[in-house]
């Protein structure tokens, strides 16, 4: 994704680890961060709660403080720390014979933090259920209810209670967008596209009126664009043509309210593609002129529409590769363990081919899924190969082509990627399939037609891939 450019900083740290769905940091208002042992008894089930709440975010600037280099093993290993504190409390809280309902609306938060929907359900109705509740807590308690509902497809609750939670006040628009982005999310999983879309509708609308209502953040150009493009793809499931189109205009629309450069040029990308994959390829590549004529006018700041032309003019020729027959590879120097084939003689196997080298370390995290497929899908006609080509380096040190093969052979047993290695002496074939830029995956139909196209990785795209392929997968 465009909007998703991993900062790896602890300041990036911070704003995470207050934000992440499972906290109830987005529910609770807490004030205190608290990084000393868990509260003795006694102790109230709020402060309890501050505590569990804070533990990230004081754990990371601790880590800042100290030096102590980022990787994703610590933040795992943190968010495992905070989830277990919160089962901790939750569990000594729930021992309590003298739960007063301020408390079981704090013990349902501390459950939320730990994961255990079961247990925050039961608490929070019981808050509601108690006579007592404060109207902004209530409303809080009904949002989560709600979401855990949708997440347990237990449909017509969740429906019931973003019922209930609209007959009071006060009404958060954040909340709002929660619950019904996840009931949208359920009822696509159910297959009712149609009340998908409508639900998903909701929850953009939403998440566009607290961005634009708060200023551009990362969480909140996030939030949108997931809604926005939950509500896409439930209108495109459903067959509605003309509604997805004007989903992905509206998103454009709405980059263009906040000078998103980055949110333009996807919603723009995204309707381009989906315009060639519907069979109105024309229409596509008009409209990816018309946009960055357009964009001059979209973004007045000069800084922010170059941004979007330069990400679309990018694609273009990925663009153009969309929907046609996958080109002949170059000659190829080497390709192991396999014989080498050409791309006609792949007809009747969806072919995913990967473009890589051993020094671009986003291609890394890519591997790990593609030995998955391999292994799963293989026997279904699927065929992956890692497309690379001499770059006369490994680990840092020269190589002529013969020990560049040698390393090749050992990283592959190494990192355990049990498919065909493919090495070319030149570029050819990477400009062929416009990957110049590493890594770019691409899909090719049991027909030899290129159906996806996409440089770059996160899991948000291997997801997409995973999709688009199982797809292909199907078609006979």
């Amino acid at each position: 994704m465009y909007l998703r450019q991993e900062n790896r900083s602890y300041s990036w740290l911070l704003c995470v680890a207050a934000l992440l769905f499972t906290a109830a940091a987005a529910y609770g208002q807490s004030g205190r961060t608290i990084s000393t042992p868990a509260p003795e008894g006694g102790v109230s089930v709020k402060a309890m709660f501050d505590q569990a709440n804070g533990y990230s975010k004081a754990k990371f600037a601790e880590f800042e403080t100290k030096k102590i280099k980022y990787n994703e093993a610590l933040r795992l290993q943190t968010e495992r720390e905070q989830k277990q504190l919160a089962a901790k409390h939750a569990a000594a809280a729930q021992t309590r014979t003298d739960l007063k309902p301020d408390d079981l609306y704090y013990l349902g938060l501390l459950y939320w933090i730990a994961e255990n929907l079961d247990g925050t359900n039961a608490a929070l109705k019981k808050y509601l259920g108690s006579g007592e509740t404060v109207p902004d807590k209530a409303q809080t308690a009904r949002s989560i209810i709600a979401v855990i509902a949708a997440k347990q497809r237990r449909l017509d609750d969740a429906a019931a209670v973003v019922a209930e939670y609209l007959k009071n006040t006060p009404i958060r628009l954040a909340d709002r967008a929660r619950m019904e982005i996840e009931l949208a999310k359920a009822l696509y999983g159910e297959k009712r596209f149609s009340e998908a879309s409508d639900h998903a509708s909701e929850a953009y609308k939403a998440a566009k009126a607290v961005l634009i209502e708060s200023g551009p953040s990362q969480r909140g150009l996030d939030e949108t664009l997931d809604t926005a493009m939950q509500w896409f793809e439930s209108l495109r499931a459903a067959d509605d043509q003309k509604a997805a189109d004007a989903a992905l205009e509206d998103l454009k629309k709405t980059a263009s309210s906040i000078g998103s450069s980055s949110m333009y040029a996807y919603a723009a990308d995204k309707l381009i593609v989906y315009m060639i994959e519907t069979g109105r390829k024309p229409l596509a590549m008009e409209t990816y002129r018309s946009t960055l004529a357009a964009a001059v006018k979209d973004l007045p700041i000069r800084q922010s529409h170059d941004a979007a032309v330069r990400q679309l003019k990018r694609r273009e020729q990925q663009f153009r590769l969309l929907g046609e027959t996958a080109p002949e590879f170059a000659p190829i120097d080497k390709w192991f363990p396999g014989s080498p084939r050409t791309v006609r003689s792949l007809r009747g196997k969806v072919v995913l081919l990967d473009f890589w080298a051993t020094w671009c370390g986003p291609c890394f995290d890519a591997f790990p899924s593609l030995a998955e497929w391999h292994r799963d899908y293989a026997a279904d006609g699927l065929v992956i190969l890692g497309m690379t080509r001499y770059y006369g380096i490994g680990e840092g040190v020269p190589l002529d082509e013969p020990a560049e093969i040698e390393f090749l052979l050992r990283f592959k047993k190494d990192q355990d990627l049990p498919y065909d290695f493919v090495v070319s002496k030149g570029q050819t074939t990477q400009f062929l399939y416009a990957a110049t830029g590493l890594p770019t995956t691409v899909l090719i139909d049991r027909k030899g037609v290129i159906r996806y196209i996409e440089s770059g990785t996160n899991p948000t795209r291997m997801e997409e891939l995973r999709q688009v392929m199982l797809k292909l997968l199907r078609e006979k």
